[in-house]
């Protein structure tokens, strides 16, 4: 089959509006996470989340365009349009026959189907905008990205919770391996930062209540943490078959090596450590024989998922003494739901490049029960070669996927 490699990097989220921007503020411990904006928060229980500010989606959209893409796919098309100025194609290389689109969204356009449900049922059916559907339905995040881009290779689509964005690199490198297409852009997104977003997983005591404390409320592995933040954000790669991207004399930041999927087949919400094992070994088996340099974890900042995600890590390792230096970024940006794969990966890759390992801030009180080294607080120099990113989702479905430098 052939060997997959990364050619082109993307990245939006609420520390930074560009890959370079948003990673140098991850490595320095800054904070997205502020009181909403994007609604009206006083009747909510939880009043903050990682929220892009200042973003501008006529920047990447005509603006006459805007009000057909929910929010969602406008930061696609933001993340979508820098990883592809990223790989620096010539317009004689592509053929775009061959060039696919898989994209990623656990939601979708959930602030336009609220604004729209409201609409029908006090002003009546009659008066719900004609662009709602097409600019709710997960799949046009890619829809709209391969117009963009006049991309019309296979244009597929995850929707699997919060391992949505991980699961369409798997995909996309698949659809490379087996000869379906030559390059790939994959773009995870999500922006379900409104009233039925917040006020939802709210319900769900999934969300932190921390409001006093908005920059110090996700604390991914820290024993006070008690529930994660909403995020929003997007991030991009270019794949590409290796021989293509070396022809071309691409700069090549990555190869794809493995990927492990899995379900647990356990409870819509509550997770549990054998289904993330067991996708950290089906990736691990893929990588073959290699050492891995670092994790980019999960980490939510609940306590059920970071205590059963460090189970998995020590017990596919062989123990604590085995385990790599693992992270969380979502104490920065919040938790990006579908798009966290996507975004997590990204700064896998940068970290990989750049050989710096970015930190867990908020990290003050060890937990007995996650006790690996979580780079707390402060980034660290480190030589990487090899790199994880693990994404786990409600109803029980998980994937990992590993990067090595070549």
């Amino acid at each position: 089959m052939k060997r997959v490699v990364v050619t082109g990097l993307g990245m939006i989220n609420s520390v930074g509006q560009d890959k370079e921007t948003a990673f140098s503020a991850i490595l320095d411990g800054k904070c997205g996470i502020k009181k909403i904006e994007l609604f009206d928060v006083e009747k909510f229980s939880v009043k903050i989340a990682g929220e892009i500010v200042g973003f501008d989606p006529s920047e990447v959209m005509d603006a006459k365009e805007v009000k057909k893409a929910d929010r969602f796919i406008q930061l696609g098309l933001k993340a979508a349009k820098e990883a592809m100025i990223d790989a620096n194609f010539k317009e004689d290389e592509l053929d775009k026959n061959n060039f696919g689109i898989s994209s990623a969204s656990g939601i979708g356009g959930l602030p336009n189907i609220e604004k729209n449900s409201v609409i029908c049922a006090t002003r009546g059916p009659r008066r719900i905008s004609p662009f709602f559907i097409p600019s709710s339905l997960v799949n046009m995040l890619g829809g709209f990205i391969s117009i963009e881009h006049g991309l019309k290779g296979p244009n597929l689509s995850s929707v699997t919770a919060c391992a949505a964005g991980t699961h369409a690199i798997a995909e996309a490198t698949k659809t490379i391996m087996l000869g379906g297409a030559d390059k790939m852009l994959v773009i995870g997104a999500e922006s379900a930062i409104c009233g039925a977003g917040i006020g939802g997983f709210a319900s769900m005591k999934a969300l932190s209540t921390n409001n006093d404390d908005p920059q110090g409320a996700s604390r991914p592995f820290d024993k006070d943490r008690n529930g994660f933040i909403m995020g929003e954000g997007a991030g991009a790669l270019v794949l590409e078959d290796y021989e293509s991207a070396k022809a071309r004399g691409a700069r090549i930041y990555a190869e794809v090596i493995g990927f492990g999927e899995s379900g647990d087949a356990n409870h819509i919400t509550t997770p549990v450590m054998d289904g993330p094992l067991r996708a950290i070994k089906s990736a691990l088996k893929m990588a073959g024989d290699i050492k891995v340099d670092y994790i980019n974890a999960h980490g939510t900042s609940t306590p059920a998922n970071d205590k059963n995600e460090t189970a998995a890590i020590k017990e596919a390792f062989g123990g604590k003494e085995n385990c790599p230096p693992v992270s969380s970024i979502k104490g920065q940006i919040g938790h990006c739901l579908g798009a966290a794969g996507a975004i997590e990966a990204v700064v896998s890759i940068m970290a990989m490049r750049d050989g710096k390992l970015p930190p867990t801030i908020n990290y003050t009180t060890p937990d007995e029960n996650c006790d690996l080294d979580y780079i707390p607080n402060e980034a660290r120099d480190a030589e990487l070669n090899v790199v994880m990113s693990n994404s786990f989702g409600f109803g029980g479905t998980n994937g990992v996927v590993i990067f090595k430098k070549i």
